[in-house]
């Protein structure tokens, strides 16, 4: 009786370890081992065969240890095809000033906090590591930063993530504090510049506004007939009138000018708009470049020296 109470007891202890090894087994069947996340942003980008060109800046920026820190960051990856999308020369341009214009462009496409797709909301604003903002836009079932749509989502990694997008975020230009800041910045109106500093106006263009310049280049005022730049920058007064019959003392944007248009000139003077299947005129000056904007107005380029009429 006894050796068959210790034999059922054997053969339940045997069925119990076969229970708790079966057991074991299907529990580590159902463990799905999980792959590790990247360490940093960096490793996703030089990880990646369509991320060669970023890598290669993000490197010649030396932006490399500044990803691949604690974070988290949110970075707007652009393909290899998406660089050589941009005009020619741009990329070595810019890998050519790897401390200014690279750098600047590569941290318009970084994000200082972790914000994965589905914190994405319509319009919403997205404030980068260059200082200014991206816009986030949602629209038939895509998401587009600023004009780039994100193509690859949610790439996490240990101290961030990054989203595939198939264009290039460029920073627009901060606009010129002032019109005169676009004229003496700009390489083709010398002569205007030199002009608007003796006639001792630059302290009014540089005020609240808003004006509008209609800026003659150089080569206007080089076809002046011979002497006649001489002898304005010898007179003042006339100088000063003349250049006072380029400004408008208001904002007028090209889309506000309508043909046969009068518009009163701070000379007290006034110019006729004329458009036509030739282009828009003011007088008999062409504008050939519109539209550059300042906090304190725009200017319009034209082909030739405004000259008021004499009575």
């Amino acid at each position: 009786m006894k050796k068959e109470f210790l034999s059922f007891k054997s053969i339940l202890l045997v069925m119990g370890f076969a229970a708790f090894t079966l057991s074991s087994c299907n529990d580590d069947d159902d463990v799905t081992p999980q792959d590790p996340l990247p360490d940093s942003v960096v490793e996703v980008v030089t990880g990646s065969e369509d991320h060669n060109t970023l890598a290669a800046a993000v490197s010649a920026a030396g932006l490399v240890q500044t990803l691949q820190g604690q974070g988290p960051f949110t970075v707007f990856a652009p393909t290899d095809a998406a660089f050589a999308a941009l005009p020619e020369g741009t990329i070595q341009n810019l890998l050519d000033d790897p401390e200014g214009d690279l750098t600047d462009i590569l941290l318009y496409h970084v994000v200082g906090n972790k914000v994965m797709s589905g914190s994405l909301t319509n319009g919403m604003k997205a404030p980068t590591l260059f200082g200014e903002d991206l816009t986030i836009t949602i629209s038939g079932g895509n998401v587009f930063i600023n004009d780039a749509r994100v193509t690859v989502a949610d790439i996490e990694t240990k101290n961030g993530v990054v989203h595939v997008i198939d264009a290039v975020l460029i920073p627009e230009e901060p606009m010129p504090a002032t019109v005169v800041d676009i004229v003496v910045g700009s390489p083709d109106h010398e002569t205007l510049a030199t002009a608007v500093t003796a006639a001792g106006l630059v302290g009014t263009l540089q005020g609240e506004g808003p004006f509008t310049v209609f800026a003659p280049t150089d080569d206007a005022f080089a076809a002046l007939p011979e002497g006649v730049l001489d002898d304005l920058l010898d007179d003042i007064p006339a100088l000063t009138d003349i250049l006072l019959y380029h400004v408008v003392g208001s904002k007028a944007m090209s889309t506000d000018l309508s043909n046969g248009m009068e518009i009163e000139m701070l000379s007290e003077d006034n110019v006729t708009v004329t458009i036509n299947d030739d282009g828009v005129f003011i007088n008999e000056a062409k504008v050939t470049i519109a539209d550059i904007e300042a906090e304190n107005g725009v200017v319009h380029v034209i082909n030739a020296v405004l000259i008021p009429d004499s009575d």
